[in-house]
């Protein structure tokens, strides 16, 4: 059974996550989140700073989070995956990519 949590923006996410306020120990049970993904760009932030914030705490820096963007940055791509995203699909998705989303899951899920 998989539930999927969405949000409208990267500062809910981190409040989703308990890392709000730059609280880096997440009131949120992590053992229950499997993967994020996140678009790059949102309001208010990036999905490279909701990254950085994910990878700095201890909570979350081994759950696995996929960035996608409409925009096709090399630089952009590399520093995000340099930064810890496990992966950084285009849009429009493909169906590899749903594929590769699987696989993410399932890995996690067996930790």
């Amino acid at each position: 059974f998989l539930t999927v949590t969405a949000v409208d923006s990267g500062s809910k996410a981190l409040e989703f996550l308990g890392l709000n306020n730059n609280n880096n120990n997440s009131s949120s049970s992590s053992s229950n989140i499997s993967l994020i993904i996140t678009d790059y760009c949102m309001p208010g932030m990036s999905g490279y700073d909701l990254l950085r914030r994910i990878k700095e705490s201890e909570s979350f820096k081994d759950t696995p989070v996929v960035i996608m963007s409409s925009e096709n940055v090399p630089s952009r791509i590399n520093t995000c995956l340099q930064q810890g995203a496990q992966d950084f699909f285009l849009k429009p998705l493909q169906l590899s990519h749903v594929t590769k989303l699987k696989s993410h899951l399932f890995r996690c899920t067996t930790c």
